[in-house]
């Protein structure tokens, strides 16, 4: 059975650091993109950063700088490492992968809905 799961979140204060671990098991991963998306109470969730090989990245501009999305050779493990946190980063992260995507950057701007999706994990960016 095709599986994401994330970790690595939690409680950081404001300039801080955190890495968030995406790790895909149960799927044969050649032509592909994945990325992290972002979601908060009564607000769509949103795209932050996504990949695809040879790799090509899209970041939201609110991030970039700050935020890098990176993986393992074998396209298994994505990492989102998180650099001088905001407050306005404090949400829950997801991890997903596609298959049927045309650009990096539409599917970071349009959510997949056919895509494998983790659990999510918490960030919490506060004094």
């Amino acid at each position: 059975q095709p599986q994401v799961v994330e970790s690595g979140g939690g409680l950081v204060q404001p300039g801080g650091s955190l890495r968030l671990t995406c790790v895909i098991s149960g799927i044969t991963l050649e032509h592909y993109a994945m990325g992290w998306f972002r979601q908060v109470p009564g607000k769509e969730r949103e795209g932050v950063s996504c990949i695809s090989a040879p790799p090509t990245t899209w970041y939201a501009d609110s991030v970039k700088g700050r935020l890098t999305i990176s993986t393992t050779s074998a396209k298994t493990t994505i990492y989102l490492q998180m650099n001088n946190e905001r407050p306005e980063d404090t949400a829950v992260y997801y991890c997903a992968e596609d298959r049927e995507w045309t650009t990096v950057r539409n599917m970071c701007l349009n959510p997949p809905s056919d895509g494998i999706w983790g659990q999510g994990t918490q960030v919490t960016v506060s004094t």
